[in-house]
This record gives structure tokens, sequence and C-alpha cells, in this order.
């Protein structure tokens, strides 16, 4: 069983593909829907309040043909953050929840669960802690709230959660870690939430089948024209599973995007005897 996961960075922009950074993520796109994954996890829509146009439901239909398909948007501000995921599978459930977050947060659009019979499903796009880290303390109240959130979950079933968690765990997990420390993604206060979040019953799984593999990253900056080529990079992007699925996981890996800079897709595939 496979499942995908990506920061898409605007829906909208792969859809009408007119830039050459456009037509690159709408060609990872279609990349993508030649896997046919079983599940697959969107973060970053930016589609605005009112959802999906018609173009984009079309295009989305004849990439993704029979699937189901569930969509949050932000209904604070329009057109920021979002989440989607298509399913060949139909749930149990879908919740949208709000998990108590500061701010706007729980209303941005960043987390869908799917409800299936032996297994959750999850995605989440995490906040930022932004420029001088002015989001950082309520990122943390967000990290804990997230935490218990998936806690909750997992007291009932397996969770399987993916998306962009917008931190760098250790310093394998980037190129320049000393040059990046206490930067938004690599602060001491993130990386331990995160350290806090594995520590309550989830299991990193790239690292689970990779302890020691560096240089595998999923996230270049478009502000430096060379992150891609001299894979100046982050691992920002992950698939957790409860410890109790780990056995089950029989690979993650990072989807090739070429030249195309920004967050790149990343694959989980389970045993052939898993059943969601």
């Amino acid at each position: 069983m496979k499942f995908i996961s990506w920061n898409i960075d605007s829906i909208n922009a792969a859809v009408e593909h007119k830039s050459v950074r456009g037509v690159m993520t709408w060609e990872v796109l279609q990349q993508i829907a030649l896997e046919k994954p079983d599940v697959l996890a969107i973060q970053e829509t930016k589609l605005k309040a009112t959802g999906l146009t018609k173009k984009q439901e079309t295009a989305l239909d004849e990439l993704f043909p029979n699937y189901y398909r569930y969509l949050r948007m932000s209904t604070g501000r329009s057109g920021y953050s979002g989440t989607m995921m298509l399913t060949r599978h139909e749930p149990i459930s879908v919740t949208m929840p709000e998990i108590g977050a500061p701010g706007e947060m729980d209303i941005e659009g960043r987390i869908i669960t799917l409800e299936f019979e032996n297994n959750y499903v999850s995605t989440v796009y995490t906040p930022n802690s932004g420029s001088g880290l002015a989001r950082l303390e309520d990122r943390q109240a967000w990290d804990d709230a997230y935490r218990a959130y998936v806690q909750t979950l997992d007291a009932t079933k397996p969770v399987i959660f993916s998306g962009d968690f917008n931190v760098a765990h250790q310093e394998i997990d980037l190129k320049n870690s000393k040059s990046n420390h206490k930067k938004a993604g690599f602060t001491n206060e993130e990386r331990e939430h995160f350290s806090q979040l594995l520590d309550a019953g989830f299991t990193d799984t790239f690292r689970y089948l990779h302890p020691d593999q560096a240089g595998v990253y999923t996230w270049w900056a478009q502000i430096s024209k060379t992150s891609k080529i001299n894979n100046s990079g982050w691992r920002i992007d992950y698939y957790l599973t409860s410890n109790r699925l780990a056995d089950q996981v029989s690979e993650l890996s990072v989807i090739d995007t070429g030249a195309r800079q920004d967050h790149a897709p990343i694959k989980l595939e389970m045993t052939d005897g898993f059943r969601l």
C-alpha cells in the first residue's frame, strides 16, 4: 500500500502551469498521479475559502479518477495555507479538527483526518515560526496541542500522519546546521517539541529505515538559485506512524522533482500485509 504527501505551494499554480515553475509543479503532480497512491495528502493548497474552481476540479478529476477528495480551506485568510486529501478507499469518517491552537491557526485549514477500519490517516501543515521567530511562542503552543490531538487518535487506532512539519529534527536533517541554528525550522524549541512528539509513541519512518543516512532532504529554498544544485536542503516533510505500525513500513523515499526547488513529495510504502 502506497501513501504520498506533498506541500504543493498552490494548487492553482499547478493547474494553470503558465510560469516555468508552474509547469514543473504540474509535471510533479502528473508524476504522482502515475504512482496511483492509495492516499495522497497535499499541504499549502492556497485555495480560496470557496474551494476549487471548476477548472481545478476538472484537472484533479482527470488526474485522479475514482478518488474520494476532501478539502479544508483557510476561513481566516483566503488563499492561504489549506490541505487536501485524496483516497482510493472510502473512509468511515472525515474530521477537520480544531485542536485549541492559538490565534487563527485553527481556522487556517491545517489538518484533515480520515478514519478507516484499522487506522487513521491524517495530514498536517504545521505553522512556520516566521521571520524573526515572531510566531515561535504560538508555534510551541501548536506543537503541544497537535501532539495531544494525535495521541487521542492513537489511543483508539494506529495513526499514519504526514505533512510539512516545518522543522528539521536533527543536524543530519539539513545541510548547513551551524549557520541555520536558531532560525525558523531549526530552533532548539521546535526540535525539542518534535522529539516530544516522537517520544509520545510515534516513529519517524525515514529515520527508522535509514538511521544514519545524510544528504536526503525534502525542501530547498527558492531564494537561493543554487540550493538544489548544491543539495543545500532541509528534511522538514515527514511520514510518522504509531510505533506499533513501524514494522509494517517497507520504504520511505523522496520523489525526484528535478530542478524544481521548494518541497518535494515523499512516498511511504507499507508491507503487503498492511490494511487500512
